[in-house]
């Protein structure tokens, strides 16, 4: 039995077709982050979101670390370094989590404001050189907008994992 669209992930819906095949990867790439995240651990309460079963980083951690750490990729992406506030809020992202609508509007807040600094990126030459970090590690712009979209990804499932591990805790 074939999928509607609307059930479809992201990339295969048809969407932003008008947009260039890598940035389309990264905005569909969000897309799929927000819906994943929202369907798969939205139904966590408070205390289940600064879970860390095992150890593990919560879920808290993941879905802040996932909004700024799109907008800390895209600085380098843009050819800038970070700013004060960027290195501040790095260092509070493994707080205790106190209002989860409060993680959600800033993850939704960041994937809107990374949709069109990715869009302001089209046409760009994507073997542009760039660097990040401290050290100015090199890459390139293409680089750095596939990695924005992997390791946007990784954090989804990782926070996934923990949610599936709260939700066994729970049960018993």
């Amino acid at each position: 039995m074939m999928a509607n669209a609307e059930t479809r992930e992201a990339w295969l819906r048809g969407t932003l077709q008008e947009i260039p095949a890598v940035h389309r990867a990264v905005l569909h790439s969000f897309a799929m982050a927000e819906e994943d995240l929202s369907r798969c651990c939205g139904e966590l309460s408070l205390g289940e979101w600064n879970m860390r079963p095992g150890g593990v980083a919560a879920v808290a951690f993941h879905v802040r670390h996932i909004a700024r750490s799109v907008d800390r990729l895209l600085t380098y992406a843009e050819g800038g370094s970070l700013n004060e506030e960027q290195v501040a809020k790095l260092k509070t992202e493994g707080a205790q989590c106190i209002a989860i609508d409060k993680e959600l509007a800033e993850l939704r807040s960041a994937f809107e404001d990374a949709a069109r600094r990715v869009g302001a990126l089209i046409g760009e030459d994507l073997q542009a050189a760039r660097v990040v970090g401290r050290e100015r590690l090199p890459t390139s712009l293409g680089g750095l907008l596939v990695h924005v979209a992997e390791h946007t990804q990784r954090h989804v499932g990782q926070a996934i994992t923990t949610a599936k591990l709260v939700r066994a805790a729970r049960l018993g």
